[in-house]
């Protein structure tokens, strides 16, 4: 497809790694003119992210790759065991089967395959450009538009767009021509992180395990379809030279049976694990995702899955605000709302940092009796940690002006039935907003104006029946949205496009209510602070 030009993109974002692709797909699907500027010049085909959860399962389906992920993805058949040095368990996750959005608990996969994948998807799309080898090296800021100078083997020169999303990593171009603070957790351990591919077909359980040994911390996780990881913490006598060499590798792997003869070393590398975040992740036309505005040890699993968070919630409301469906200030949600609940992912991780990186005998010791003594349930055995729930932001009030009870939570995704076809929620309806009800009854309190709002934002109302439903309606798992709305006394909610619950009504003039409360805030959002203060919970992870 030929463009002028003169004409300036919609969106450029800086930076082709999952993020930058995900959020080139979701807007490129959309309709939007978008253009994706990645320095290197071609994929790095080295591992790196191996995990994602079940709710960023529903972010791929969105993205229409659902299929595409599933066939280069290993979802998990167990749980996620931390054990200490006499092998007793001292924390065990559940993630075998599906998670609430109708996906695996967990899934772990190649990066390399994992940004094929997306990567296709997202280049298959008429409205989005990739240029590769296209470092951006300046960027001004005009009234309607950024500028961008490029240089490098891409098509260097100048680009211009409406907005510009850095998606460019922790060392972030984008970032630096903005004027945020960060704030720091002052987390920092260095890491050996060796991807292998072992040899033989093997069955490791449980697949994903933590050795909480203080002689020599260890990660034993999968690496993805025939690949398996190991991650050792350097101990305070050794210097990233030493342990970032192939020898140092096959030192630490030999105890675990792996040699040369039985494994191939992908890569071995030092990372040093943080927990920080970017305190506005808007400045005007600059927006920030992904490790460009947080970063988290790697415990949880949650890195790139909170970068595909947030790629999913600017995307949503990106496509209003382009569209002029939308005010511009509605991008100030971003910020308020991810922040905060990247907060829940970072102080995760750090709780979950804090049970492994124990080099202290004593220390490890009287780590190991408190969390044997909790049964290794992980709802008593560690720290409490901030909740995951998105900030202020575009979520239903109160009748006093605060927000109302249960906003903001993610939503399940079950199986319904639609004129002759059963299928997961978001494959009937196509995504974005939806509006659940009890049968047609609450949607006749609707008028046209209300109808004609919801058709103007994508909305698709879904009347749910528990049996015999009419053509028009859907028919409802046995254990689906039906028992859960009214076991809450509900009779209709509204789920956003990034699958959050914007609130729910417990009869029809309610429902109107709400849909007049969206409209209206995404017109005049509603944001109490540019960031919320980190929870209580969170500082005192952080103080531990």
């Amino acid at each position: 497809m030929s463009r002028s030009s003169s004409k300036p993109y919609d969106v450029a974002i800086v930076g082709f790694g999952p993020v930058g692709q995900m959020l080139a797909l979701l807007l490129g699907r959309a309709g939007h003119d978008v253009i994706a500027l990645e320095r290197w010049p071609s994929p790095y085909d080295l591992p790196r992210a191996v995990h994602f959860d079940y709710e960023i399962g529903r972010v791929f389906q969105a993205a229409g790759v659902a299929d595409e992920v599933r066939a280069v993805t290993d979802p998990v058949p167990d749980h996620y065991e931390w054990r200490n040095a006499a092998g007793e368990p001292l924390v065990r996750i559940d993630w075998s089967g599906n998670g609430p959005s109708g996906w695996p608990t967990a899934s772990f996969f190649s990066q390399p395959q994992l940004e094929s994948v997306l990567a296709k998807a997202a280049e298959s799309q008429a409205t989005v450009t990739v240029r590769r080898g296209c470092e951006v090296t300046d960027l001004q800021l005009g009234e309607e538009t950024v500028r961008l100078t490029t240089s490098g083997d891409g098509d260097a020169g100048e680009v211009r767009a409406r907005y510009v999303i850095g998606a460019d990593g922790a060392n972030s171009f984008v970032r630096s021509g903005m004027a945020t603070s960060v704030t720091d957790l002052g987390f920092f351990y260095d890491w050996l992180i060796v991807d292998t591919q072992p040899h033989e077909q093997a069955e490791w359980s449980p697949m994903n395990w933590q050795l909480c040994d203080p002689e020599r911390p260890t990660t034993i996780v999968s690496g993805g379809p025939g690949r398996r990881r190991w991650e050792f913490l350097r101990l305070p006598h050794e210097s990233i030279e030493d342990l970032n060499t192939a020898e140092a590798a096959w030192r630490l792997l030999e105890p675990w049976g792996r040699t040369p003869e039985n494994t191939t070393i992908e890569r071995h590398v030092v990372y040093t694990f943080q927990a920080r975040w970017v305190d506005r992740w808007r400045e005007g036309r600059l927006l920030l995702a992904g490790d460009a505005a947080h970063q988290m040890p790697p415990f949880a699993g949650q890195g790139m899955c909170s970068g595909m968070r947030d790629a999913i919630n600017l995307a949503w409301k990106l496509d209003l605000v382009l569209d002029d469906r939308a005010a511009p200030d509605l991008l100030d949600t971003y910020t308020s709302e991810r922040s905060e609940h990247v907060q829940h992912a970072i102080g995760m991780s750090m709780a979950l940092g804090q049970v492994i990186c124990v080099l202290d005998p004593a220390d490890a010791a009287a780590r190991d009796e408190r969390m044997i003594a909790a049964g290794a349930d992980p709802r008593h055995a560690l720290p409490p940690t901030p909740p995951p729930v998105l900030g202020d932001g575009i979520l239903a009030r109160a009748a006093d002006g605060t927000r109302a009870r249960d906003v903001g939570h993610l939503t399940p995704q079950y199986e319904v039935g639609h004129q002759g076809r059963t299928a997961l929620l978001d494959d009937l309806t196509g995504g974005g907003f939806t509006v659940l009800t009890d049968g047609a009854a609450p949607l006749d309190a609707l008028d046209s104006a209300d109808r004609g709002f919801l058709a103007g934002i994508g909305a698709t109302l879904v009347p749910l029946y528990a049996d015999n439903a009419p053509p028009e309606g859907y028919l409802d798992a046995p254990d689906g949205y039906l028992p859960h709305l009214r076991g809450h006394g509900h009779v209709a909610a509204v789920v956003r496009p990034d699958f959050y619950l914007f609130g729910a009504a417990t009869d029809g003039g309610g429902l109107r209510a709400l849909v007049g409360q969206l409209r209206e805030q995404l017109q005049q959002p509603v944001v109490t602070a540019d960031r919320a203060p980190a929870p209580e919970p969170l500082t005192a992870v952080a103080e531990q």
